[in-house]
């Protein structure tokens, strides 16, 4: 008899059903069985699942009409032999130590459940899984969800071994319909006796590329609405009977994703909505508390209220001003001791107002340059999505600040009058701003001799002060927008580098440059940088072009003539992009490791076709070090 018996719903996923039951068969737990339901594919998955049975007995494949991924689970547990239960879907994969690890701790601490970390999949580059992160940041043996509240956002299958004996002793099953898997994930957490948390990866949990290949890429769809407001129906339920504590935790998740999913929805139906589906959502929407609705950001809070109270028709409208940007409610504060702040909108009610702990600023450069070795800098600061029009005496103090000790270095400390603008945002279109502008200058004599040898990382920071109200941040802004990242400058043999991390935030870098490039330029699809080295070593340098995500590495020759390089890297020939963007360091490779500082101002963005015929786009950058960055999306 088996350990544990893992079962595999599969439909239509014949790209991804191999691997699935490849790396269920690489596991180091031997003693399984896995069960794969065929539910009602129309490719040739149930094929690929055959020609892995021929050489593992312990595959067994299950054919059945399309029922839906509900009835294919129920089918396969009713066919489980195993002490232990697991699922997984059949276009996930899990990693080679999940199962013994799962397994190993139920069996030492007798616990009902035991579930781990989760890494999305997308393409070949695993990225952590947000849902996951926090709940399973580090290990804790025979809890609850009651004791480690998190648990409430683990609301999958795939990442959890089940004792067989609970599972059947709970009474569990799945609902024939979508999203059947989250009443069913937390009916197990609040019925266990204890769980085991792993803070080890125990599952791929892959993101499809495909138009329509996934239940989320369907979100709006009426029949798919209403079965994930179903599942969220039968979970707020399922804990207000028994675990009331945790249904504020539960509803701040809902009200954020799935409340956001319906949103969208409804706004896209307007009044033509089916009222059930409405119906649905007003009846999980009557038992949010107060709490839970303030934690919402505001927008996202009225256009919510707006379906709460069947208002379908604005709903419609405000969320097409939202999607614009040109939803932009005032904003407002009351009390003396302890001032609050508000939301103003004449559809949102004053209970559901406040906006005291949303408040946050949005900073981002227009234009930053040198001039008589000056560095001059112009922006605009935004307190979120809002109209400022209320604040009154405000005033914007920019400064830089040095990691690591905190001294500063005050650039302007001004009063400032808001603005509106049609701001540039990364997709080309242009949303309108309410903001108030800043002007600075930094003065490198203004650094001592000793925070020059620092070498230190100096970021741009920004305060705004008004009657009640104090907010900092960075200084930041969309990393492919203008404006260009300033050449260097020397000081003191010092190089003082502005850059701009890859999420847009600004500061000043002190360095020293063993290798500096002078000319960097695009040559048809090919980057083209020459420079200088201050000590050529003993072997041949090439050149190391390493991706931040994983650590992936590229090498490209270098040519030398006593201590110029010049080198030449193809665009097309860069390994492809993988999740959202790629960022690569290029780095001068002579045993160690040299980042070559980039005296050029020149920004370009380069479009090359790949090797599919794709077009690929690039952007040759300066890194947060002053050294060549490439990034590609």
């Amino acid at each position: 008899m088996p350990v544990l018996s893992v079962i595999v719903p599969f439909h239509n996923v014949e790209k991804y059903i191999g691997p699935c039951l490849d790396s269920i068969a690489a596991q180091t737990l031997g003693e399984l069985e896995v069960i794969c339901v065929d539910d009602g594919s129309g490719d040739g998955g149930s094929a690929v699942v055959e020609s892995r049975q021929a050489t593992d007995p312990r595959i067994t494949l299950i054919r059945q009409d399309n029922h839906g991924v509900g009835h294919a689970r129920n089918v396969g547990v009713r066919r489980a032999s195993g002490d232990y239960l697991a699922f997984v879907d059949g276009d996930d994969t899990v990693p080679r130590e999940a199962f013994k690890r799962l397994v190993s701790s139920l069996e030492t601490t007798g616990s009902d459940l035991a579930c781990g970390n989760v890494m999305r999949l997308h393409r070949n580059l695993l990225i952590p899984s947000w849902a996951h992160r926090e709940a399973f940041a580090r290990a804790v043996r025979r809890t609850h969800i009651t004791r480690h509240p998190l648990l409430v956002r683990d609301r999958m299958l795939w990442n959890k071994v089940y004792r067989r004996s609970f599972w059947d002793g709970l009474g569990l099953s799945f609902p024939e319909r979508m999203y059947e898997d989250q009443p069913v994930a937390m009916a197990a957490h609040v019925g266990a006796g204890s769980v085991d948390v792993l803070a080890k990866v125990v599952y791929h949990w892959r993101q499809r590329d495909e138009p329509g290949a996934s239940i989320t890429q369907r979100r709006l769809e009426p029949g798919n609405l209403r079965d994930r407001l179903l599942s969220v129906l039968q979970t707020a339920e399922l804990l207000g009977r028994g675990a009331p504590k945790l249904r504020p935790d539960f509803d701040r998740d809902t009200l954020d994703i799935d409340m956001g999913v319906a949103v969208e929805a409804m706004a896209a139906m307007g009044p033509a909505a089916d009222p059930d589906l409405v119906d649905l959502a007003v009846r999980y929407l009557d038992g949010v508390s107060r709490e839970a609705w303030q934690s919402i950001p505001f927008e996202h809070r009225l256009l919510v209220h707006l379906l709460h109270r069947r208002r379908l028709a604005e709903l419609a409208d405000l969320f097409a001003q939202s999607r614009e940007g040109s939803l932009r409610p005032g904003m407002s504060s009351e009390g003396l001791l302890r001032r609050r702040w508000y939301g103003r909108h004449p559809s949102m009610p004053v209970h559901l107002s406040e906006l005291s702990g949303e408040l946050g600023l949005q900073a981002r450069l227009v234009s930053l340059d040198w001039r008589d070795g000056v560095l001059h800098g112009s922006g605009r600061v935004a307190v979120g999505r809002f109209d400022v029009s209320g604040l009154r005496r405000v005033r914007v103090r920019i400064w830089l600040e040095e990691r690591g000790t905190g001294e500063t270095l005050q650039l302007s400390d001004e009063e400032s009058a808001p603005a509106w603008e049609s701001v540039e945002q990364e997709d080309g279109g242009r949303l309108p701003e309410h903001a108030f502008p800043f002007r600075f200058a930094f003065d490198p004599v203004a650094l001592s001799r000793a925070q020059l040898a620092r070498h230190g990382q100096w970021d741009l920071c920004v305060r705004l002060r008004s009657h009640g109200l104090k907010l900092e941040s960075r200084v930041a802004g969309p990393r492919w927008l203008p404006p260009l990242i300033p050449a260097p400058r020397r000081r003191s043999g010092v190089w003082l580098v502005p850059v701009r991390s890859s999420r847009g935030a600004w500061g000043i870098r002190l360095r020293t440059a063993q290798a500096i490039i002078g000319d960097c330029r695009l040559d048809g699809g090919d980057l083209v940088f020459s420079g200088e080295m201050s000590d050529i070593g003993d072997g041949e340098p090439v050149l190391r072009l390493r991706r931040r995500s994983d650590g992936e590495e590229m090498y490209f020759p270098v040519a030398l003539a006593g201590q110029d390089f010049h080198a030449r890297v193809p665009l097309a020939d860069i390994d492809e992009c993988v999740g959202h963007e790629s960022w690569w360091e290029v780095l001068i490779d002579q045993g160690r490791a040299i980042r070559p500082l980039v005296r050029t101002r020149q920004r370009a963005i380069a479009t090359v076709e790949g090797a599919d015929r794709e077009e690929r786009r690039f952007l040759i950058d300066r890194g947060e070090d002053g050294c060549l960055l490439l990034a590609e999306r």
